[in-house]
């Protein structure tokens, strides 16, 4: 047996999967190959807006390799099946029907009309191109402000309006905070700002993929998910099919962001179009498909405003969201602006504060999570406003920061949206970020480029920041009316070699769940690193989970797993004190041994199991086994923090920004693996940057995605992005025996506004209080010559000829 010679938690290990899957002996969705199989494709419509008049598939059926062809009322004869949403928001919220395909209409670019299935992929391809689709258009309402208009069209027509739901927290009627129109009314200095949320792909690694297996009693599904256990839960709802006689399993699955957190029309389909023919059936999109039917993320019109004494200190926050639905409500997309709800006062002392979010429908293709869900967009909101309130002021944004956030001491804090952070310290992740980014010496510099009127400028962004993941306790996510809960399942299998196997109820997609809980398992039992395998995603072999999404892996299901070790040792605990006569009482563990206290009498937990195993001598009434299981539901969410500082130089005639430095301090408190937790960083990094600069899906006035490939949706490269300096500070939660908090999401939350924040600091001295994102260089030099000729100065005359720049599309091109 493997020894451990140090603790593994802490420990920067190399992944343990990183070895197949780079080298590709691994099995992806895709890759699954099963007698008989055969393929599907779907028709999408390329219009957005339409009625279904016709539609002739004969000439489809004849194709070479052509098996089937269905349509919408061939797969739903009934029109019943609709894709469900877990988070209706309000009791009143409108929640239209999705079918597996259009019926009757279709309401964005890119919804599946018909679906072909044939021997291979090329040839269920091929076929499309030969079904004839009659469509009546119908009116487009694309935007949010246009949805919510008097007389605009009605995307859904049978329910008179556009608007899904409201949701409102007030302050004042919790009892968590004041009346925020008199603290704004009565305040000395008053900000209101409008920003933009674009709408963005999750752009994950491995597109969706689906195989569907009916040939046994057991209908098998293999897909590219982050959610197995709810997506077998889902479909045997949806379908009214025995879920128990339904088992899915998620292989390796290359990326999600959020964006594989769904149960979608294609899976759906995929088991209905197998249980009619009797065969495997498999369906892997193509890259162009994601980018118009997998869902969008962010996609906001957020108001705030937000008011302070003249010294600085906040005195009200008042926010007015219109979230961008698309055409349907996702899984939980009309939930993403709530988890926003309690994060828009972050880490500030807020005396009162309102919240109002209107979900809208648009004739685009529906949004959802996608990484972060809703705090980064609450994150950029008031990173954003709080520089605009240091402008006003005439402050340094950081002293306007630490005049009004939490101090280290006031931890447990119950914030004025009711939550409560147990423990943080963002004095001392500040003092090192500063120290690390050298601020004073770049505001020196920033200074002496303004007084030589260079034309490259330096601006400094900040984001001091924190979020809530680790969805995370049941009954707060009931309260909210959200359709599961917040608990995580694991099970430890002690083996009669020694090795162990660990069930987890998480569900990786390039999180390193095998290596993080083999390194908490080897810790918990004292076994080898080696000496233990992770077993997941398979809902026959991990039966119970909740699967992962919101950064809960490591705080809800890393728990779980020790929580099940506790109970491994507990038995065991009963077998040695047995085994060496002794008392319970008497017995201590560490290292992996049982030593009965004050001798060298001891037995290795191994050996243990393998007495198990064998059962000669047990205790009276104790039976042959250690293994365990446990759920764990959280007390509370976890609360990570930081301070990210960016500086970019920013060409003011040519718009260009090169981002110079980024610093960022982390507090996730106790850290399990710092490669993993680096790794996690420098990716949210890059989405969080991408989004400030490079990406955003763009559709033209007749509702079609206009950045439908990646040559014109804009993804960041290695060369487009700086070096980062990443570093911590340590603040154990207190929510949990290992005083982890969650990494995942921490590096996109926190950098859009870092870098937002920094290019307006390095043109606000022509004028600029916003740029909408993505801050491409065409709306940057804009902003800029507008600025100028908004106040007469050097854009003044180059202003002339703006009005034929049309910013508002392809910004990132």
């Amino acid at each position: 047996m493997t020894a451990m010679a140090e603790p593994e938690v802490g420990r920067a290990r190399v992944r343990k999967e990183d070895e197949r899957l780079i080298t590709g002996r691994t099995r992806w969705t895709d890759n699954i190959a099963l007698p008989g199989l055969v393929h599907m494709a779907f028709l999408r419509s390329p219009t957005a807006h339409a009625r279904i008049t016709a539609m002739d598939t004969s000439a489809a059926k004849e194709m070479p390799g052509v098996i089937a062809v269905y349509t919408g009322d061939d797969l739903d004869p009934g029109g019943e099946v609709g894709m469900p949403n877990a988070w209706p928001i309000t009791p009143d919220q409108k929640t239209p029907r999705r079918p597996m395909l259009a019926q009757g209409t279709v309401n964005f670019a890119g919804e599946a009309v018909a679906v072909v299935i044939a021997r291979s992929a090329a040839e269920a391809e091929d076929a499309l191109a030969e079904i004839d689709v009659d469509y009546d258009d119908l009116p487009v309402v694309l935007g949010v402000d246009d949805a919510v208009a008097d007389g605009a069209p009605l995307v859904h027509e049978d329910m008179g309006t556009n608007k899904s739901a409201e949701w409102i927290f007030d302050s004042a009627e919790a009892g968590s905070g004041g009346d925020v129109q008199q603290a704004i009314s009565s305040s000395e200095v008053v900000v209101t700002r409008r920003f933009r949320q674009q709408r963005l792909v999750p752009a994950f690694m491995e597109p969706r993929s689906v195989v569907v297996d009916p040939t046994a009693p057991q209908l098998t599904m293999w897909s590219a998910t982050q959610v197995p256990h709810i997506l077998k839960t889902m479909v045997a709802m949806t379908l009214g099919l025995p879920e128990h006689q339904v088992r899915v399993i998620a292989p390796d699955v290359g990326g999600g962001f959020g964006g594989k957190l769904a149960v979608t029309p294609e899976e759906c389909a995929a088991v209905v179009v197998a249980q009619k023919l009797g065969k495997p059936v498999k369906w892997t999109e193509s890259r162009s498909e994601t980018m118009v039917s997998a869902h969008h993320g962010r996609d906001q019109m957020q108001d705030i405003t937000i008011s302070a004494s003249r010294d600085g200190t906040i005195t009200g926050l008042k926010v007015d969201l219109l979230a961008d639905m698309g055409a349907y409500l996702g899984i939980v997309g009309g939930g993403v602006p709530v988890l926003g709800a309690f994060m828009f006062n972050a880490i500030y002392k807020v005396p009162a504060y309102r919240f109002s979010c209107t979900t809208v429908f648009t004739n685009t293709t529906l949004t959802d999570a996608y990484r972060g869900a809703g705090r980064p967009e609450a994150t950029f909101a008031i990173e954003r406003i709080m520089d605009e309130l240091a402008a006003e002021l005439g402050m340094d944004p950081m002293e306007l920061r630490e005049k009004n956030w939490i101090k280290h001491d006031e931890f447990p804090y119950t914030t004025v949206s009711t939550l409560t952070y147990d423990s943080g310290n963002y004095e001392a992740a500040t003092a090192k970020a500063m120290q690390l980014f050298d601020y004073d010496g770049l505001r020196r510099e920033q200074r002496e480029r303004r007084e030589r009127g260079d034309r490259v400028q330096l601006g400094i962004g900040i984001s001091t920041f924190t979020e809530m993941c680790g969805l995370a306790p049941s009954r707060v996510l009931g309260s909210l009316d959200y359709g599961a809960g917040g608990w995580e399942h694991a099970a430890i299998r002690m083996l009669p070699t020694g090795k162990v196997e660990v069930v987890t109820g998480a569900s990786p997609h390039g999180q390193g769940h095998e290596t993080a809980w083999s390194q908490i398992v080897a810790d918990q039992l004292g076994v080898g690193f080696d000496d233990i395998e992770i077993l997941h995603g398979d809902t026959q072999s991990s039966h119970k989970g909740l699967d992962t999404y919101g950064s809960r892996s490591l705080t809800v299901g890393g728990i779980a797993v020790v929580k099940a070790a506790e109970k491994v040792i507990a038995k065991a605990r009963k077998v040695a004190a047995h085994l060496m006569e002794a008392s319970e009482d008497d017995l201590e563990f560490a290292d992996g041994k049982f030593t009965v206290r004050g001798t060298d009498t001891s037995t290795a937990i191994q050996d243990v199991a393998l007495a198990v195993f064998a059962a000669h001598d047990l205790p009276e009434g104790v039976e042959p086994t250690l293994d365990s299981e446990a759920v764990f539901d959280p007390e509370n969410f976890s609360f990570p923090h930081g301070t990210h500082l960016c500086a970019t130089e920013v060409d003011t005639e040519t718009g260009r920004v090169r981002l110079r430095s980024y610093v960022c301090v982390d507090d996730i408190g106790k850290v399990i693996n710092p490669l993993i937790v680096e790794g996690q960083m420098h990716g949210g990094l890059a989405q969080g940057i991408a989004q400030a600069l490079f990406e955003e899906a763009v559709y033209d006035e007749f509702g079609t995605l206009t950045s439908g490939t990646f040559a014109d949706y804009l993804l960041p490269s290695a060369m487009d992005l700086p070096s980062f300096t990443t570093d911590r500070t340590e603040t154990a939660a207190t929510s949990n025996p290992l005083g982890v908090k969650g990494v995942g999401e921490a590096g996109t939350i926190a950098s859009t506004p870092a870098v937002v924040n920094s290019v307006v600091d390095a043109v606000r001295h022509h004028g600029v209080n916003d740029i909408e994102m993505p801050l491409s260089p065409m709306r940057v030099w804009r902003a800029v010559h507008e600025g100028d000729a908004a106040a007469g100065g050097p854009g003044a005359e180059a202003g002339g000829g703006l009005g034929s720049i049309d910013s508002a599309h392809g910004g990132a091109q």
